[in-house]
């Protein structure tokens, strides 16, 4: 059984729904998701909000909270999932941001820096992974593998 697998059948034995909104990873958290068979009962909605415009107005994120900690941001990440879930009534929002890649700058060391926020049941956790500067899509992919695996951790301490 592969992570997203193991997270859908969590999601639904909890009787929980999720929503992300994603930036670098461009919706391949969610998209991961429909690849498991039943996904529909557990994935209410995906947001992909690329630009600063996109997560202001799509999910809500405070411009203000983006003025101040820059979009790739934990309180940027964190308001992108409480703001996904509400879009969407689900129980569980997922916010995904971050730099990916490639760098313009040789001594650019954000690249493969991804901001993550989680809302689960009312709480919210977040992170920041620092991948490097593995190439555009290995960040991509360790990223929804990471917030899979975060997400089962939460639903198992903080799912009802």
């Amino acid at each position: 059984m592969n992570i997203f697998e193991e997270l859908v059948k969590l999601l639904i034995e909890k009787k929980l729904t999720v929503s992300a909104a994603e930036s670098c990873t461009g919706g391949r958290f969610a998209s991961e998701i429909v690849s498991v068979p039943n996904a529909s009962s557990v994935l209410e909605a995906s947001f992909v909000t690329y630009s600063e415009r996109a997560k202001t107005e799509l999910v809500g994120v405070d411009a203000d909270i983006i003025n101040s900690f820059g979009v790739v941001s934990e309180k940027t990440a964190i308001e992108m999932a409480k703001g996904a879930s509400e879009k969407a009534h689900s129980d569980i929002g997922v916010g995904i941001t971050g730099y990916a890649g490639p760098s313009t700058d040789e001594n650019d060391d954000t690249v493969g820096t991804v901001c993550f926020g989680f809302f689960v049941n009312g709480k919210t956790v977040s992170s920041t992974k620092h991948f490097g500067d593995i190439g555009r899509n290995a960040v991509r992919e360790l990223s929804v593998i990471y917030a899979a695996q975060t997400l089962i951790k939460l639903i198992k301490t903080f799912g009802e």
